[in-house]
């Protein structure tokens, strides 16, 4: 289970449009509230606002303990929660706090002022106690391709306290099989505006849509890429090779039989191969190149090594705000293009 419990995921992240998109994988009924964090519609403004961005951050002298005495760092300052005390971040005096309140809810209001359509709140959460959260802005309806790839485009909005994020809006897609992202130019990085947390940020509503282009414009584009890749063919031999090139094995030394090199490289490729020829969430595309995509984008969101006792939730949420998935995925794909 995720160090982010499973009583904070059960009650300090919302999931919208679940009758969709069925529940999230760390629902359980034992750790909600009196209130469920799952919405089988959009999640409203208000509970967003009543339930998870519910406090204030604000500056604090930052100290440091010598002896009995605490002195005080020039030059630093600590940015405290208002309810609880916490501690979520300590930075250099320019640093700029961007509130979640303002920057996730109030700026999307702006960004997406001229979109026509029906959106809503998909999903939003607090993680790290508060220092990281996000807010999702997606369409009701789930969209399915003919090979029965089934999707949702949403646009995405981070910040953070803590330093590790940006304040930033990207475009994105969820595979509903699986809750893998995908960006939806899958051979690209993704649109993303971010803003630096300094004294002089500031929202400028024109080049963000502009950036963003909206969702309603994400559905054409990654069907023309699905349907580009459902249709490059991927035999046997060419897996084979393609794994070769992807994950090759190390050349063992004459005096041993196996090296620790060896059999990472042996466990990642049963695993992946597991998840290609026989997994639900990829073996309906395997011989197909979105297949193979599918089988190193499950593996990085759900199989792959979480390092420095970091939960996978904020790894994956990281991973998708920060490009590192779109860079991965790139790569994949022109990997397998070097296969003939």
């Amino acid at each position: 289970m995720s160090k982010e419990n499973s009583k904070w995921l059960n009650t300090n992240t919302l999931v919208g449009f679940t009758d969709e998109r069925g529940p999230a994988w760390h629902y359980r009924l034992e750790d909600q509230d009196e209130e469920s964090n799952h919405y089988p519609e959009a999640i409203p403004v208000d509970d967003v606002i009543r339930r998870l961005f519910n406090f204030t951050v604000e500056d604090q002298p930052f100290y440091i303990r010598i002896g009995d005495d605490f002195v005080e760092v020039p030059e630093r300052k600590a940015m405290v929660r208002t309810d609880n005390h916490t501690v979520l971040g300590v930075h250099k005096e320019g640093y700029q706090g961007h509130d979640y309140e303002e920057w996730l809810l109030d700026n999307w209001g702006h960004i997406l002022s001229q979109s026509k359509g029906e959106l809503g709140i998909g999903s939003a959460g607090l993680l790290r106690k508060g220092a990281q959260a996000w807010v999702s802005i997606e369409r009701p309806d789930t969209i399915e391709i003919a090979a029965g790839v089934k999707f949702r485009p949403y646009l995405l909005g981070y910040s953070s306290f803590d330093g590790s994020l940006s304040t930033g809006y990207g475009d994105k897609i969820t595979l509903v099989v699986c809750d893998n992202t995908l960006n939806a130019a899958i051979r690209e990085q993704g649109n993303t505006y971010r803003l630096r947390h300094t004294r002089h940020s500031m929202l400028r509503i024109a080049e963000a849509r502009e950036a963003l282009e909206i969702v309603f414009k994400l559905e054409d584009t990654f069907k023309q890429e699905v349907n580009a890749l459902l249709k490059l063919k991927v035999s046997d031999k060419k897996w084979e090779q393609f794994l070769d090139i992807i994950i090759p094995i190390p050349e063992l030394p004459e005096d041993k039989e196996t090296t620790r090199g060896v059999t990472v490289a042996n466990n990642k490729r049963d695993a992946i191969n597991a998840l290609y020829k026989n997994d639900e969430r990829v073996a309906p595309w395997t011989g197909t190149a979105f297949g193979v995509l599918q089988a190193f984008n499950t593996y990085q969101h759900h199989n792959s090594q979480v390092r420095g006792g970091v939960p996978r939730i904020i790894r994956n949420m990281e991973g998708a705000v920060s490009g590192k998935y779109g860079k991965a995925d790139k790569n994949v794909l022109d990997l397998l293009a070097q296969v003939k």
